[in-house]
């Protein structure tokens, strides 16, 4: 009995880490990015997270995916979960964007999940019908928030964080990749070891990534803080925050899970607040809440 207690609270407790870890991403990010370009980081990142998983495999003798379609479906999350979705923030990033910024950007993927879910599903019997009008209010609420802050930084520029077209375009294909790759997973990726699939996933965005970094002119400085950042993103983030996203995507629904997101920009910024002094002004505290209760509207479950 204690046993099966522990577990239930492990299980529990999986959504709360689960945010805490996932939001260091962008402080990572905003920490190492002076010393090194976003894919050549990513790159040596996804790398040594496989070294890290492969002897785990083998000597706990985990199963990998049976089939051929298994492999190439979660080849195709990796592509979009790690490259395309890591590799939009980290460029964002890089390119002049705050922490707290991308990730409220990011933080819209509950709205457009759910949105697309509702969609999809209209018209099916046993199925949601069709976006509700609470719905689409919670979606207009999102999308004013982001506006908001957005709209303050294209005039009020600040070094390491501001917005402009470049990095605003690699932080909404982040947004995509993470929902597109969160959908498609739920939709097609079949119950599998968590160790196995990663390494799977890991070795498809560093095909992904390879070209990019090698186009990169500029070099890895391997400082203090650079060596601190890549050693939390393999251990935290990849090891730990992509692993408990893959379980939560398995054992809940998609738009459970992704309701999740809305918590990460707050906790983002209050953390970039302190460590890098970015601004929380009146419009960021505004434009942040207008986008959790956007996200709140659309994800909540309707009255019976």
């Amino acid at each position: 009995m204690t046993g099966h207690r522990i577990d239930v609270a492990l299980v529990r407790a999986m959504p709360v880490v689960f945010v805490l870890i996932w939001s260091t991403g962008f402080i990572v990010a905003r920490y190492g990015m002076p010393y090194a370009p976003p894919f050549k980081f990513l790159l040596v990142r996804y790398a040594l997270s496989m070294l890290c998983f492969l002897p785990w495999i083998i000597l706990a003798r985990v199963r990998w995916p049976q089939t051929g379609a298994q492999w190439l479906h979660l080849a195709v999350t990796g592509m979009l979960m790690h490259a395309g979705y890591l590799g939009g923030v980290w460029a964002a990033v890089k390119a002049g964007m705050g922490s707290g910024l991308s990730s409220l950007i990011v933080g819209l993927q509950p709205v457009l999940t759910a949105v697309w879910l509702s969609s999809v599903s209209a018209g099916v019997p046993g199925q949601s019908n069709q976006v509700t009008r609470r719905q689409w209010a919670g979606l207009l609420l999102g999308f004013t928030g982001l506006v908001l802050v957005v709209s303050r930084k294209f005039v009020q520029v600040t070094p390491g964080d501001m917005v402009n077209v470049r990095n605003l375009s690699f932080a909404l294909a982040a947004l995509l990749c993470i929902t597109i790759g969160t959908l498609y997973q739920k939709r097609f990726v079949a119950p599998c070891d968590v160790r196995s699939a990663n390494t799977v996933q890991l070795g498809a965005a560093a095909i992904v990534t390879l070209p990019l970094a090698f186009i990169e002119l500029e070099p890895i400085r391997w400082t203090g803080e650079l060596i601190g950042a890549m050693t939390w993103s393999v251990l935290g983030l990849t090891l730990g925050g992509s692993s408990l996203l893959y379980l939560l995507i398995q054992r809940g629904a998609a738009t459970s899970v992704t309701s999740l997101m809305y918590l990460v920009p707050p906790t983002t910024a209050a953390v970039a607040w302190l460590l890098f002094d970015e601004p929380i002004t009146v419009a960021t505290i505004g434009g942040t809440l207008l986008t959790a209760l956007g996200v709140s509207l659309v994800v909540r479950p309707a009255r019976a």
